[in-house]
């Protein structure tokens, strides 16, 4: 299981952010979450999921608003899993709590903890992955977001460039600049990683 919880960045001295973050989230990964996300503890926000593509997702998402830290527990959750997150508990909420904690004090503000000691190492490895897919992306121009955000929604690059008027071959080059090919290998090779991280840590705790 992934738990993700997010503390909203400078809450102090800035509009709460928490409830527009948990409608996104339902929005965009409602069917793939245990849970409906809810707000942890004024600032926070905690989501819950079975699925590593939705745990990454989410995880892309906050980082790109730029005003989360994000931590996430991999692992166990006690069962029965009640009716709401804030009443959920576990390793892996326990490896969420630590991991946004460390969060907090890292650019980008992003941190993985597993529920099981013996698998910390390969969630240290796996952290250290992700670091460089969010350091990557914080570097894309808004041009690249742009046309990022035309391919989510599954137009070809041809279809993206007559969309914004531009060429062809402008599109391949503003995609080459932005990453974009890397990011999509990134993202399922990631997201698999993430998945054994939690199918042996589940089997670390159980051992």
């Amino acid at each position: 299981m992934f738990v993700i919880t997010a503390d909203q960045v400078n809450s102090r001295n800035a509009p709460d952010l928490v409830g527009h973050a948990l409608r996104s989230l339902d929005d965009r990964f409602g069917d793939l979450l245990a849970l409906p996300p809810d707000r942890n503890a004024g600032d926070e926000l905690q989501a819950i999921t079975h699925d590593s593509a939705a745990a990454l997702g989410i995880v892309l998402m906050l980082d790109r608003a730029g005003t989360w830290s994000t931590g996430v527990g991999v692992g166990s959750v006690r069962e029965p899993v009640p009716d709401n997150v804030r009443a959920a508990s576990g390793p892996a909420f326990f490896a969420a709590r630590d991991a946004v904690d460390a969060a907090k004090k890292t650019i980008p503000r992003f941190a993985l903890r597993s529920g099981s000691d013996a698998n910390e190492a390969q969630a240290s490895d796996l952290e250290a992955l992700i670091d460089l897919l969010l350091s990557m992306r914080s570097r894309r121009s808004e041009a690249g977001w742009e046309l990022y955000d035309l391919l989510e929604q599954d137009l070809t690059q041809r279809e993206a460039a007559e969309r914004l008027g531009i060429s062809a071959p402008a599109v391949s080059s503003r995609a080459r600049a932005a990453a974009l090919k890397i990011e999509d290998a990134a993202v399922p090779a990631l997201s698999r990683l993430l998945r054994d991280l939690d199918r042996q840590s589940n089997e670390g705790v159980s051992a």
